[in-house]
């Protein structure tokens, strides 16, 4: 059984490496991944940094030639929206610079990871992918599977199918679009999902195969310029939970937010006085948008509200529909283009 076992890993290693033998390595693609941190990175005592990452991950050599920076390594959750933006103009940065780059890998944690998927999403205006990877198992428990998503990363990065589709997340062989990933498992491999949506592809032993592409605009088509920005207005989320008092969403409208997010049961119901807080919050000037705390589903325009700056969050979850309304605010405060953007991305 042993001797099979490794005649099996020896054959698989073999067909891995004959798929590329073909190609020179000067002619593979040139993919390079810049590392926050999160899980992939998390090992006891200290973490795995960039260049551990790709060295854990022999096969990548097979398919590109890597490349490999450090941005951060921490946890997902303690990433700034500072951070964030100097990630995306670092990103930004690098494809102006770099000509001959396929595409780019970022590592984060998964807890928040779909947030920073989004950011990149708006933010990275480039039509070569940026492919956001991760693992829900760190590198000493058995069947840790940061080797096996960062190969499906680079593979997905490198792919020229992977143009124009945006910011990617990869993970469990699947590839889901930035803006309808959602982590929906806090502990299962299984965990990415874009719910209704369905994934835009999968990472086979073959090829990386595509069975739909993004409609809503992205990368290259957007309109959020972050190159000179330091910093993005404070936008909170209020959630609606029954009997919930609107003194919470006063406390944000007198902490200075610029922008409340409601994650309202249904397709937009409140509960308590939260109602007669968010009228007071948009007689005050705060922009607010209605999403569904559902998980699915959409909050539709309702054209009465947009004057009184209410606006819809469409199918947006809470959390990026928080991210999409700090970048909209740097642009406009007008309700109606803000509902333009929301209905656009």
């Amino acid at each position: 059984m042993r001797t099979a076992g490794r005649a099996l890993v020896a054959v698989s290693c073999v067909w891995v490496l004959a798929g590329a033998a073909s190609v020179p390595a000067q002619d593979l693609p040139v993919v390079r991944l810049v590392a926050t941190g999160g899980t992939i990175s998390s090992r006891p005592g200290s973490r795995l940094t960039a260049a551990d990452l790709i060295e854990a991950t022999p096969a990548l050599r097979a398919h590109v030639r890597p490349e490999f920076e450090q941005f951060a390594n921490t946890a997902s959750s303690a990433l700034t929206i500072g951070q964030y933006l100097g990630l995306a103009q670092r990103l930004n940065a690098l494809f102006a610079e770099r000509a001959d780059l396929a595409g780019l890998v970022v590592t984060s944690g998964t807890d928040t990871l779909e947030e920073l998927a989004y950011f990149l999403h708006l933010t990275v205006r480039d039509e070569r992918p940026v492919v956001v990877v991760g693992a829900m198992r760190n590198a000493v428990t058995v069947g840790y599977d940061g080797p096996a998503n960062l190969l499906a990363g680079f593979r997905v990065a490198a792919s020229r199918e992977s143009r124009g589709k945006g910011t990617l997340v990869v993970l469990n062989d699947e590839i889901n679009s930035a803006r309808e990933a959602a982590k929906t498992d806090a502990l299962r491999l299984h965990t990415f999902q874009s719910r209704g949506a369905g994934v835009l592809g999968v990472v086979d032993q073959d090829r990386v195969l595509y069975v739909r592409a993004p409609v809503k605009r992205h990368s290259a088509a957007s309109e959020f310029d972050v190159r000179d920005l330091t910093s993005l207005p404070r936008v909170d989320i209020a959630l609606v939970y029954q009997d919930a008092p609107g003194d919470v969403i006063r406390a944000m409208v007198q902490h200075g937010a610029r922008g409340i997010v409601v994650a309202a049961a249904g397709a937009g119901a409140t509960s308590g006085t939260q109602n007669d807080a968010i009228m007071e919050a948009l007689r005050a000037g705060v922009t607010v948008v209605t999403t569904s705390r559902t998980g699915s589903g959409r909050v539709a325009p309702r054209p009465i509200a947009a004057s009184a700056r209410a606006i819809a969050g469409e199918d947006l979850a809470p959390v990026k529909a928080r991210l999409l309304l700090m970048l909209a605010l740097t642009r406009t405060s007008d309700p109606a283009e803000m509902q333009r953007m929301f209905s656009q991305y």
